[in-house]
């Protein structure tokens, strides 16, 4: 008897250790306040977890945990002290509004703290879960890694932004992979899809400061790792070059303490895991805003509009009586063209300025002036800086930049988001708000977070945008239709959209100094709508605009920032309808892929008991050859109207709504 026994306690205590399932408890559980989500826990660290969605799990036994300098001793386990639950339902009213005037932050959490000085919050929205750890140290520490492995149910698909490096612009094409086929040598930048039968996931970030960036690894199974790049200790300029470093040296640690040890408690990064029933519920996700670090500033004096941009035309303007190029001459002509269109801003970007100095400016350009000369006009200007020669001189810099009168600064290949780089994001957006400057990061990571403290970081690159179509041929419609559902979650991203010259796939091609569009032209007026980038670029030449005054009168009508968003018809890489509105105006943005497309439009979002007047952008009868050809039309509409929306191959169309008079 006394055998068997044992021979019971044996099992048992193997069942204990080796499932991770308490036989007196049941998994803790949070469910979504609309009970579509549901999380399922484990009371062991690392913390296991799975989850279900409308009934269906598509996670199952993921894991989190951090891994400090010091070991973890097997023979005096982590338990939980304590566990708390908690709720939130306000309403939130943002100072930039990407996507709406107002966003409702409505979620359950629950807080498992452990006897290890960490604590980790658990919070679950009707758009996804995301979770992060706290801890409580109170001497300088390091962290060898953080353990954040997502395990899927079944055979899945990705959509993998495939990476060859940590030192990154982040600009890539998402590769539709099986889940199973990306090996553990084969690693990805985020925001990553996942594909589910009747759902989708998109994996990011936010709350992301003094801390790495997370990046997914394959496992050669149904799922993924998290990978961080280690802080550096030491790198160099690469011989030649005034931007690109080579990195001699990492340390051992993702993360080392800076902190005074009474200053150690701490919070990390959110991991979000955002969460669509449909598609077109990504094009409304709004975790990343939601879970970042709260206002930080006085933001009143940030203010959204669009670009008039040089670079991606290589400055080619002609039919003027001077010689273009760098010089004030031409910019002024810039600020001329911004001023008669209602064009907040034009930049200065690569070539103003000796690359040895953002405050050598070469010999034919006059910044005071130029900057003068467009308040004269009631535009502003923003110059464009990189990020190494900016952080030699930053204080005297930025101060000179206040002091001409600039508007903001493009700080650009910072290409990397180790613990110190993502550290640099932030010092610049503290140094450039106490100046009143705007921030474009360009060479970036996506969106973390960083824009609700400092809404001055208006905008930032960071995606595979239209500057790719001057030396390569896979922007493609389809490329485009994938970067709303994916990228966008995380963050306004500056594609500089605007191409003038418009070609179909049969008949682009490359040129670095004269590009064109791969899709049409009512597509590219479309991404002013479908896009989200509080500072909108005109990627395309004055001369170009001036020359097509119809299409340029119709994108400077379309503003920056949104009331509301309501998306109509949406399918991952294959097409989205989306009306916005600003003010008592609502806008209308279609774009579809490689294939023609003929969807029905219903326009019951417009208020009842009123008639509109809509303007509508379309492609032309002949767009499927010639991709410029366009039509303009203007019809009455009400909230009962419907239409059918013809789009061309790599096509698109765009609405202006206004009341009737």
């Amino acid at each position: 008897m006394n055998y068997l026994y044992r021979i019971i306690s044996v099992l048992i205590t193997f069942l204990l250790f080796n499932t991770h399932i308490s036989v007196f408890a049941q998994p803790l559980q949070v469910t979504s306040p609309d009970g579509s989500i549901k999380l399922f826990l484990s009371e062991t660290y690392p913390i296991e977890y799975s989850i279900s969605v409308s009934g269906s799990m598509i996670i199952s036994k993921a894991t989190a945990a951090l891994y400090f300098n010091e070991p973890n001793n097997p023979h005096n386990p982590i338990t939980i002290k304590n566990i708390k639950r908690s709720s939130q339902n306000r309403l939130l009213t943002p100072h930039i509004k990407q996507k709406s005037a107002q966003i409702v932050e409505h979620y359950n959490q629950i807080t498992l703290i452990f006897d290890n000085q960490q604590t980790v919050n658990f919070r679950v929205f009707n758009s996804g879960i995301a979770y992060r750890f706290n801890t409580f140290m109170t001497d300088h520490f390091a962290i060898k890694n953080e353990l954040a492995q997502f395990k899927f149910i079944d055979s899945t698909r990705t959509l993998f932004p495939a990476e060859k490096s940590f030192v990154s612009h982040n600009e890539r094409t998402y590769e539709s992979k099986q889940l199973s086929a990306i090996t553990e040598n084969e690693f990805a930048s985020l925001p990553l899809m996942v594909e589910f039968n009747k759902s989708k996931l998109v994996i990011t970030e936010s709350g992301l400061k003094d801390y790495p960036g997370m990046w997914l690894q394959g496992t050669g199974r149904e799922s993924l790792r998290a990978t961080f790049p280690k802080t550096i200790v030491s790198s160099k300029l690469q011989k030649g070059s005034d931007r690109n470093e080579v990195i001699e040296q990492r340390s051992p640690f993702i993360f080392e303490s800076k902190l005074a040890p009474q200053a150690n408690s701490r919070s990390f990064p959110w991991r979000i895991l955002a969460i669509s029933k449909d598609d077109s519920e990504l094009l409304t996700n709004q975790l990343s805003y939601l879970l970042a670090d709260e206002l930080a500033i006085n933001p009143s004096w940030v203010k959204p509009g669009q670009v008039a941009w040089d670079w991606w035309n290589a400055n080619n303007v002609y039919g003027v009586d001077f010689i273009a190029g760098i010089n004030t001459q031409t910019y002024k002509y810039y600020i001329d063209f911004a001023a008669k269109n209602g064009i907040e801003y034009i930049i200065l970007d690569e070539g103003w300025h000796h690359l040895d100095s953002v405050m050598n400016v070469v010999e034919d350009i006059d910044v005071k002036e130029i900057i003068a000369y467009g308040k004269l006009k009631n535009v502003d200007v923003i110059l464009w800086v990189i990020w190494k020669t900016l952080d030699t001189q930053l204080t005297e810099a930025l101060d000179l930049f206040a002091h001409w009168g600039a508007a903001g600064i493009k700080v650009d290949f910072m290409q990397r988001d180790d613990q110190a780089m993502v550290n640099y994001y932030w010092k610049i957006a503290r140094e450039t708000a106490k100046r009143k400057l705007l921030v474009n990061f360009h060479g970036s990571y996506k969106p973390a977070g960083l824009r609700r403290a400092y809404p001055n970081v208006i905008t930032r690159e960071g995606v595979r945008g239209l500057e790719h179509n001057k030396w390569a041929n896979y922007i493609t419609a389809e490329h485009n239709l994938t970067l709303p559902f994916i990228r966008q979650v995380a963050g306004p991203m500056d594609y500089t959209p605007g191409a003038m010259s418009n070609a179909q796939p049969n008949n682009f091609s490359i040129s670095f100094a004269r590009p064109m569009s791969k899709t049409t032209r009512a597509h590219q007026v479309a991404m002013y709508i479908v896009y989200e980038s509080p500072l909108q670029m005109l990627a395309d030449s004055p001369s170009a605009y001036v020359k097509e005054s119809q299409t340029t009168e119709f994108i400077t009508a379309i503003p920056t920032v949104w009331d509301e968003t309501h998306v109509i018809s949406a399918k991952l890489a294959d097409h989205i309808v989306i009306a916005r509105r600003n003010g008592t105006q609502w806008y209308l943005g279609a774009m579809g892929n490689s294939n023609e497309h003929k969807i029905n439009v219903d326009l019951s979002f417009l208020p009842a008991n009123k008639r509109f007047e809509m303007t509508l952008f379309k492609d032309g009868l002949n767009a499927d050859k010639f991709a410029s050809d366009h039509k303009i039309e203007t019809k009455p509409v009400t909230h009962n109207s419907t239409f059918i929306l013809n789009l061309a191959p790599s096509g698109g169309a765009a609405a202006i709504i206004k009341e009737a008079q």
